[in-house]
């Protein structure tokens, strides 16, 4: 068996979650050739697997006050024509599931929007893509893009995790898809999402928007992964000494329940459940419910321990800034689809979980794949010299105890509730100083090409080697996304959306504007309102 392998495609997709099936799909259907690479299994990797999915899906005589709502609630910080396109993207193109996916019936008509079960979901759209002609190569992990001397993106390589040794792809346009990342938080479907196709696109020299907007948390079980937040919707809550904690509505309800998590265990029995909802929950969230009745809880009548799960750039916002409506990046012909690119435009400081996010995947990769098989049939795949864009990899000296302790104080860093949901300057200026000092070490190990052709082997030994330079990279791009979210924070000196400074409680009406982000070891920053841009000096730790 080959240590190596070359691939040529018009449009290469890394990543296999939502946002990429949709991607590869779309350039499929315009008669791209199409390869989408996954890291994990595309249909099972990702956070819609886990999930039971809400779109997006709103009648155009509904829309402009789903926009006026959501703009009020993001901080005024939204493109509403954004927010139009997206709602009409998806309003055309989730009936094309109906041959395949049995939507629940609500008023003798398909309920699209609400009640669609993620593993199905993603089953249908790994059919689809491949019987579309895309060819799919899963636990092909990509660690690097390549480049023409103009600048202009020429492909990609990366790790071949089952067989061995490594891949390499020219293609005359690549789309991004590779979601965000919850900092390791335990965030069910997410443990693979380690900002990867962020470090890829930084290396390339894209910009970030929103990305101070990664502090949106949501309750699950204590010790469970589960973190599907509709049931607690329902649950009486009570603090470590026993006294019920009332707030007006759940969404609300989230500060008071961190800052009693922070002082001690606290319980919720969902007895608030209406009868109906109770009968729907195992057919909608099975996987809610399994765990605890395992375990012999009866969650409408037990109380049990809770924690919160940050969720850092998925629920969140921030995300590689787009240059156009195509989601075309800074970098010709690299497009950026789903979690990965920034959601700033359609949900502003506010979460795009649920409903939003899901019609973004389909929106944003059926723009990106139709655009990129333009590009792909007006440039094929040239067969001029690329340059790799990679300048962190992973080397021998890099141990698995090294990798795991710089895990652990970046997630510690960017999901304590005490840190990132109740946010000072300074605790955010002792944050950084820490993942700075982690950068200098993580790339003084990790810099060099230990998975470039012919380094990672095949057979037993090259697996092992491949999975070790694999982690190393992860490590490298978790520490620079945290990088990037710290900065961004510190210079949005108020709160606004889910971003809250307890030392600037108020909006200030200076940011509302956006926050740009860019760098690997220097890190600057820009506040750009809609007519002008500030350049912000690196931030000082």
């Amino acid at each position: 068996m080959a240590d190596h392998i070359d691939l040529t495609a018009g449009v290469l997709v890394i990543g296999g979650g939502l946002a990429g099936a949709w991607a590869a799909l779309s350039a499929a259907q315009q008669g791209a050739d199409v390869i989408l690479v996954d890291k994990g299994y595309c249909g099972t990797s990702g956070v819609t697997a886990t999930a039971g999915v809400g779109h997006w899906y709103l009648p155009p005589e509904a829309r402009d006050a789903e926009v006026a709502e959501r703009s009020r609630a993001g901080g005024d910080l939204t493109e509403p024509d954004r927010m139009h396109a997206t709602m009409e993207m998806a309003w055309q193109r989730l009936p094309e599931l109906d041959p395949y996916y049995p939507w629940p019936v609500r008023d003798g008509r398909p309920d699209r929007r609400s009640s669609v079960r993620g593993p199905e979901y993603m089953r249908v759209m790994r059919a689809r893509a491949r019987r579309a002609g895309v060819t799919i190569l899963d636990h092909h992990p990509a660690t690097e893009l390549r480049l023409h001397g103009d600048g202009s993106v020429a492909g990609a390589s990366g790790i071949r995790l089952q067989e061995g040794g490594t891949w390499a792809c020219s293609a005359s346009a690549v789309i991004l898809a590779t979601g965000g990342t919850a900092f390791l938080s335990r965030l069910l479907g997410a443990n693979n999402n380690t900002a990867d196709g962020h470090l890829m696109a930084a290396e390339a020299g894209v910009r970030f928007s929103g990305m101070e907007f990664s502090c949106y948390y949501t309750v699950a079980a204590a010790n469970s992964t589960m973190t599907r937040s509709f049931p607690f919707m329902y649950g009486t809550y009570r603090d470590c000494d026993g006294n019920e904690l009332v707030f007006q509505s759940f969404k609300t309800g989230l500060p008071k329940i961190a800052q009693a998590l922070i002082r001690g265990p606290v319980t919720v029995v969902l007895d608030r459940m209406p009868s109906q909802t109770r009968e729907r929950l195992p057919h909608v969230q099975p996987n809610f419910l399994l765990p605890l009745l395992r375990t012999g809880i009866d969650p409408f009548n037990d109380p049990f321990p809770v924690t919160l799960r940050g969720e850092g750039t998925i629920r969140g916002t921030g995300g590689i800034t787009l240059a156009d409506p195509d989601c075309q990046t800074e970098v010709a012909g690299l497009y950026a689809a789903g979690d990965v690119a920034s959601r700033q435009p359609i949900v502003g400081a506010a979460s795009g979980g649920g409903q939003p996010n899901s019609a973004w995947c389909v929106a944003s990769g059926t723009w990106s794949g139709r655009a990129a098989a333009r590009r792909a049939a007006e440039s094929p795949a040239a067969q001029r010299p690329a340059v790799g864009r990679r300048r962190f990899g992973g080397v021998a000296s890099w141990t698995d105890a090294d990798s795991e302790e710089v895990r652990r104080t970046v997630s510690r860093e960017l999901n304590d509730l005490d840190k990132n949901m109740f946010r000072s300057g300074d605790g955010l200026r002792r944050s950084l100083a820490l993942l700075d000092d982690l950068w200098a070490q993580v790339t003084d190990h990790a810099s060099g090409g230990a998975v470039r052709k012919g380094v990672v082997g095949n057979g037993a030994e090259g697996r092992d080697a491949g999975r070790a330079a694999l982690r190393a990279r992860e490590t490298v791009a978790l520490v620079a996304a945290g990088r990037w979210v710290l900065n961004s924070a510190i210079v949005r000196q108020e709160s606004r959306g889910m971003h809250h400074r307890v030392d600037a409680p108020d909006q200030d009406p200076r940011f509302r504007a956006t926050v740009s982000t860019w760098g690997l070891d220097t890190v600057l920053t820009a506040v750009e309102p809609a007519a002008e841009r500030q350049v912000a000096e690196p931030v000082a730790s």
